[in-house]
């Protein structure tokens, strides 16, 4: 019995308790919704409406309802779940006894805290697959969206900057989101029929036509990476051999026609000379990281094990800026005990990818958001390595899409074996090895 068989036979067995949860999915679609497509910046009105406290205390409540009469309990969490939940501690701890700005940094942490309640609500409500494809829709249909207005009313503003509030106010955090989302928007154009796969097309190229603007060289490169690898999945294993040559093609027409200012800033990366404008920004930009960089490490050596507090990096650093490397944010904020649990967190996000890409016997439509998580995981390990994405929330996103992804393969496998007889051979037959160790019962 294939898995997606299992899972349509079998689904009338829990569609009564999924009924249960609507009200707490509800919560946390708005909930993603605000955060990822901030539709108070283009629509006037709801800039009158606090929509993210609103959306937030409706996921809290829905949270604590989930996590004690839902189909998975507290107890049931995860163990990247404890270790978010423990960076989130370290932090606090940091914040609390930093003596740097502690009002400040406590109010970063408890905000940034809002991320454990939206990663444990999606693992608590997304309990299979038509539900984790509505809130990865949810990203995936926001970005196009932001990406389009933002070409529409700041084209002519240097790299988009400020055109946009929030996560997508700076040109560096917005080509972060569009190219950790862009794996999950190939996967629905792959899937798609009509028009709306030209709604994906459309959007698509508006993803990159705003990434080419904002003239992110980490951006670029996490690209670069993330395309390799999603290129991989879906056009090689999947025997879509036609999407490298159109992605290449793509590539160099969108970086001919409003590639410059990104080709010139990766010309200052081999030069000291600046002969434009455009260079002569991006050359500042490459000795401010650099010094960002040596003040980070000397702030760390001050602040070892727990570091010095959430966003007070940015007080330490006299300039009022982060430091362009995500893991060396949260090392001297959280010290190498932060480092450690952040670390750890994400590992276990590849941890379950590596259990599922191993599976031959996943349909069709689990292998493509297995492929889409895996192709924007591994570039959020690189473009981490030049942005200052230490507390933007869709890598926590991702992770929570895997473990919800590799609980309902798990609950799904077990609800197929225990439809057959104990003694029928076809029940040993249906249980396929996955080469992981022991998890929890949540899991």
């Amino acid at each position: 019995m294939s898995l997606a068989t299992s899972t349509t036979t079998l689904k009338p067995l829990y569609n009564e308790r999924l009924a249960k949860t609507g009200a707490g999915f509800f919560w946390l679609s708005a909930f993603y919704l605000v955060y990822c497509g901030r539709p108070e910046d283009w629509i006037h009105l709801l800039g009158y409406v606090p929509v993210a406290k609103i959306t937030g205390i409706g996921a809290f409540l829905a949270f604590l309802s989930s996590g004690r009469s839902g189909q998975h309990k507290f107890r049931d969490l995860p163990v990247e779940a404890h270790y978010l939940l423990a960076l989130l501690g370290v932090l606090l701890v940091a914040s609390l006894t930093s003596p740097i700005w502690r009002g400040g940094s406590v109010s970063h942490t408890l905000d940034f805290s809002k991320v454990y309640l939206a990663w444990a609500l999606t693992f608590f409500l997304v309990t299979d697959i038509p539900k984790l494809r509505r809130i990865v829709f949810i990203q995936a249909f926001s970005v196009p969206i932001v990406c389009t207005y933002a070409i529409l009313r700041g084209h002519s503003a240097p790299r988009l900057s400020g055109v946009l509030g929030g996560i997508y106010s700076n040109p560096n955090d917005l080509a972060f989101a569009i190219v950790l989302s862009y794996p999950f928007c190939f996967m629905f154009l792959l899937t798609a029929k009509g028009i709306r796969k030209l709604f994906w097309v459309i959007g698509m190229l508006a993803m990159a036509g705003a990434l080419v603007l904002t003239a992110s060289r980490g951006g670029f490169i996490m690209l670069l990476v993330t395309g390799l690898v999603g290129l991989w999945h879906f056009g090689v294993k999947g025997r879509r051999f036609y999407l490298i040559a159109i992605t290449g093609l793509v590539s160099v027409i969108l970086l001919g026609v409003v590639g410059g200012p990104l080709k010139a800033r990766f010309a200052t990366m081999f030069t000291d000379e600046a002969n434009t404008k455009e260079e002569s920004l991006a050359l500042s930009s490459y000795e401010d990281r650099k010094y960002l960089m040596e003040r980070a490490i000397e702030g760390w050596e001050h602040y070892p094990i727990f570091g010095m507090g959430t966003r007070n990096f940015e007080v330490y650093s006299l300039n009022w800026h982060e430091v362009h490397m995500t893991y060396l944010e949260i090392m001297v904020e959280s010290g190498i005990v932060g480092l450690f649990f952040y670390l750890m967190f994400f590992a276990c996000g590849f941890r379950n990818l590596r259990a599922l890409l191993k599976r031959k016997d996943l349909s069709a439509e689990t292998q493509l958001i297995a492929g889409a998580l895996h192709s924007s995981l591994i570039g959020f390990v690189v473009g981490a390595l030049f942005s200052p994405e230490a507390y933007q929330f869709f890598p926590f996103f991702s992770v929570a899409y895997t473990s919800a992804l590799y609980a309902i393969v798990k609950r799904n496998d077990a609800l197929a074996a225990s439809s057959l007889g104990p003694a029928s051979p076809t029940r040993q037959s249906a249980r396929v090895p996955v080469s992981v160790e022991p998890v929890p019962v949540g899991r």
